[in-house]
């Protein structure tokens, strides 16, 4: 994972100086940070969303008339849980965390200057495994014959078509953002012959606060 870190920081980098060349002295940048709701849709078990963490940086420049364009990266950590059993047999939700980057490119429609614009374009989201609780990786999901540790290898990419809002002052706005993984996120555990049809699609609810210099 730090090495895609550090391959997004050189993307981004790029990003900025195409901005930079293009829109001259119009490109600002952003620093962001704000919680996200991630929930993982599929039947092959029973999910809760909960709530993480966004921090990223992104470049908004003049692209055409009322249309910008925003570059961006962003790390995050997403949490959901699932149903399970323990080993006393009682219902418990088993917390999932994954811990991911993402870089996006957004086109914007400004409907006030520096006030309010809509955003929408794809993200490309590279993450690692699942996450469980400590000593709760044994425990039975809910309905299968799986236990939690069985589920955590996924698939690492993902694609996402994203929209959302802007809106704030020049320096200082807030966003709110949903973005659905297009992508079968546990594709992956379908070549560990577990005896199921794996299938499932990540759904992300984001809200940040991003602070323009």
């Amino acid at each position: 994972m730090k090495k895609l870190y550090t391959t997004y920081v050189l993307l981004l980098i790029s990003f900025t100086a195409a901005a930079q060349y293009g829109y001259r002295d119009s490109n600002r940048i952003g620093i962001n940070f704000g919680i996200n709701q991630f929930t993982l849709n599929t039947n092959n078990f029973q999910t809760k969303p909960a709530l993480g963490w966004d921090a990223g940086l992104s470049i908004r420049g003049n692209f055409y008339n009322s249309w910008d364009m925003v570059y961006g990266i962003q790390f995050s950590e997403n949490n959901f849980s699932v149903a399970t059993k323990n080993n006393i047999l009682a219902n418990e939700d088993v917390n999932l965390k994954l811990a991911s980057a993402q870089i996006s490119l957004q086109l914007s429609y400004v409907v006030v200057e520096n006030t309010l614009s809509i955003e929408f374009g794809p993200v490309v989201q590279v993450g690692g495994k699942f996450k469980s609780e400590y000593n709760k990786e044994n425990n039975t999901i809910s309905g299968t014959t799986l236990v939690v540790k069985d589920i955590e290898d996924i698939s690492k990419f993902n694609f996402y078509p994203c929209a959302g809002i802007t809106a704030g002052v020049k320096h200082f706005r807030l966003n709110i953002s949903y973005q659905y993984g297009i992508n079968n996120m546990l594709k992956n555990l379908n070549t560990k012959n577990l005896g199921y049809d794996f299938k499932g699609n990540p759904g992300i609810l984001n809200g940040n606060i991003i602070l323009y210099l």
